[in-house]
């Protein structure tokens, strides 16, 4: 009796099998989009001070990398003392 319950259901699960829709393939997802402008692919952006300005990142390897920004010019120089009288 066991044997023939076995070979049962083995044999409706062939022919149900056969019934099953055929699952076409779908399309390719889409590729990901572009990173934005400055971003260094493979790595993780970092906020080290919370302030929301990204201040650099980190490498696979966890090595951080300050983001370098120019330093800002220096002061027009002061007006002279000689000034002209006319």
């Amino acid at each position: 009796m066991k044997r023939g319950l076995i070979i049962l259901a083995g044999v409706g699960g062939i022919a149900l099998a056969g019934c099953a829709a055929k699952q076409e393939s779908l399309p390719p997802a889409p590729p990901p989009p572009p990173p934005p402008p400055g971003a260094v692919a493979g790595t993780t952006a970092a906020d080290r001070d919370g302030d929301g300005v990204i201040d650099g990142y980190y490498t696979p390897d966890g090595i951080y990398h300050p983001n370098y920004t120019t330093p800002p010019p220096p002061p027009p120089p002061p007006p002279s003392r000689k000034g002209e009288r006319g």
